[in-house]
């Protein structure tokens, strides 16, 4: 059998997945993600006391506004990434809107207002548990995102493994917001940003690996 005729016989009958089938995957995965790492974090760090009472909900507010807006825009590049032959380059910048809108809201409140922007800042210990829970509870985001990006076929994978991990870091930084004990823009910006962009490299080199096809 000569190999333009193997060519054939595996083309045949093949049906390409519809872009409604992968973009719904995706949506799932990122669903079932953001309500698995919220359960874990339930069980594992619980929700912030004063929360319960109603305090603190606008910097509650503002901290998973600024880790979904990730999602969100990674989502977007995600759908056109898994699929062969779609342009995604152009999308790749958009990821970082929230990114840059944040450093010009803090830059503006640290010249503004130096000591509301430092106040009650949480060092050592809180933001090693930042680091730490942020990634942790990315994981299973992570796994289910690669689960729908597989569905499809991703060309470019050591990029497509860091914005799922981007993505995934952005849901766990999400669900984190609730059991964070810091309300400093400062801390949550670096903490939260240093966070995500760890699980972005972390999946940069999970990529190339687990979405090979």
């Amino acid at each position: 059998m000569n190999t333009d005729r193997l060519i054939d016989m595996l083309s045949t009958n093949l049906e390409p997945v519809k872009d409604g089938q992968l973009w719904k995957a995706l949506s799932w995965a990122i669903v079932i993600g953001l309500m698995a790492a919220f359960g874990v974090m339930l069980v594992c760090f619980g929700i912030r006391n004063d929360l319960a009472a109603g305090n603190h909900s606008g910097a509650l507010v503002l901290k998973t506004v600024f880790a979904l807006s990730f999602v969100g825009t990674g989502a977007a590049f995600l759908t056109k990434s898994i699929i062969p032959g779609q342009q995604a380059g152009h999308r790749l910048a958009l990821i970082f809107l929230p990114f840059f809108a944040a450093s010009a809201a803090t830059l503006a409140m640290v010249v503004r207002q130096p000591a509301l922007a430092s106040g009650g800042m949480i060092e050592g210990a809180a933001a090693a548990l930042c680091l730490f829970c942020i990634p942790f509870l990315a994981i299973i985001p992570f796994a289910l995102l690669i689960w729908a990006m597989r569905r499809g076929a991703p060309t470019d994978l050591r990029r497509s493994g860091a914005v799922a991990g981007l993505v995934a870091g952005a849901i766990g930084a999400a669900v984190y917001s609730f059991s964070c004990p810091s309300d400093s823009w400062v801390f949550v910006f670096l903490g939260y940003s240093g966070a995500v962009a760890l699980c972005s490299i972390i999946g940069a080199q999970l990529g190339p690996r687990l979405l090979r096809w």
